[in-house]
């Protein structure tokens, strides 16, 4: 079996630089100080910038509780903060508020501006840190490494890729023509388009010799009850949650603007509202571009990779020989 444009990469996760967690760890440690000073003496920075102490110090003794749990939480991230990321998120955007509302409360004369010393050590200082970390973490998430060529691991990966039925993509593509369709994860609005696509035009796919193999991020017996809401129980898929499959042809994870450009919200506005196919539960890597692949023969001759995550294929017109009018988007 020839193969043309499949390639595979190993499996990376950066590991996370020794700054990140340092930099947690520090931010941790003060949180959990000053969260206990504020619980044991709830009065002592109020009366040391000059303002009225709160009628309620248990309040202020709250606040202070919870900024000891969110040292609590940089402490835990710390281990790891590229997996931890959600973590660094919300503490990020708490200091990004935090000073949005002292300001106000400044502005209004609420507050003493002599109490903004404490915006800069619990918020100001942190704020490129984070940033970093989480900079990082979004690379992490969807960088991977480069490309290589290995065609001993392609001619495994597919002999190994069975379908529910028990018959491996490789045997597949030997015995019939294939349109291999590569979904997002199946809550995304745009995987559910798709299934809605192929199911409106299967009898034309297969019309013209061609069967449809879908491959997928889910469990099987998930991905079951999902494909017979479209009429699709019985087309043969392939559950790849590893995504060994998607990187042995060509399928990366996708930039920010690939997944969350103006035009994809548009788009989403579009397909999950206006046409009913609304969005669920992420199931899979959120990240994961879809493409489509047709073999003929053992071979691959025709590819849509998706530039878009909302991108929309003609899954009937990629199964033609003749000239595609998209020719630009796709590879003979």
């Amino acid at each position: 079996m020839n193969r043309v444009d499949f390639y595979t990469v190993d499996e990376a996760r950066p590991e996370g630089q020794r700054w990140m967690t340092w930099s947690l760890r520090a931010a941790a440690l003060y949180n959990l100080i000053w969260g206990a000073f504020v619980v044991v003496f709830p009065e002592a920075l109020f009366l040391w910038a000059g303002a009225e102490p709160p009628n309620y110090p248990q309040l202020w003794q709250c606040i202070g509780m919870i900024v000891g749990v969110y040292g609590l939480g940089y402490g835990i991230a710390a281990n790891d903060p590229i997996r931890h990321w959600p973590i660094v998120l919300v503490g990020f955007l708490g200091k990004i508020f935090g000073p949005i509302g002292f300001l106000q409360a400044g502005l209004t004369g609420a507050f003493p501006w002599k109490m903004g010393w404490t915006i800069v050590t619990n918020d100001l200082i942190w704020w490129i840190p984070f940033a970093l970390i989480l900079r990082e973490s979004y690379r992490a998430h969807v960088t991977e490494p480069p490309p290589t060529q290995n065609p001993a691991e392609i001619v495994e990966l597919l002999s190994d890729a069975k379908t529910q039925t028990g018959i491996s993509l490789a045997e597949l593509a030997e015995e019939s023509r294939l349109l291999v369709v590569f979904l997002r994860h199946m809550g995304c609005t745009f995987c559910r388009e798709t299934l809605g696509d192929l199911a409106r035009d299967r009898e034309a796919i297969e019309m013209s010799g061609t069967q449809i193999v879908l491959v997928h991020m889910s469990p099987e017996e998930t991905a079951g009850k999902f494909f017979a809401r479209y009429g699709l129980a019985d087309v043969e898929r392939i559950s790849d949650p590893q995504r060994k499959l998607y990187r042995a042809f060509g399928l990366r994870r996708g930039a920010f603007s690939q997944l969350f450009g103006w035009r994809i919200w548009l788009r989403g506005f579009d397909a999950g509202i206006l046409h009913g196919h609304g969005v669920g539960k992420l199931q899979g890597d959120g990240f994961q571009m879809p493409g489509v692949f047709l073999l003929t023969d053992g071979q691959l001759v025709r590819s849509f990779r998706h530039l878009s995550a909302s991108d929309r294929p003609r899954y009937a017109k990629l199964t033609q020989c003749g000239p595609e009018s998209r020719g630009d988007r796709l590879k003979p």
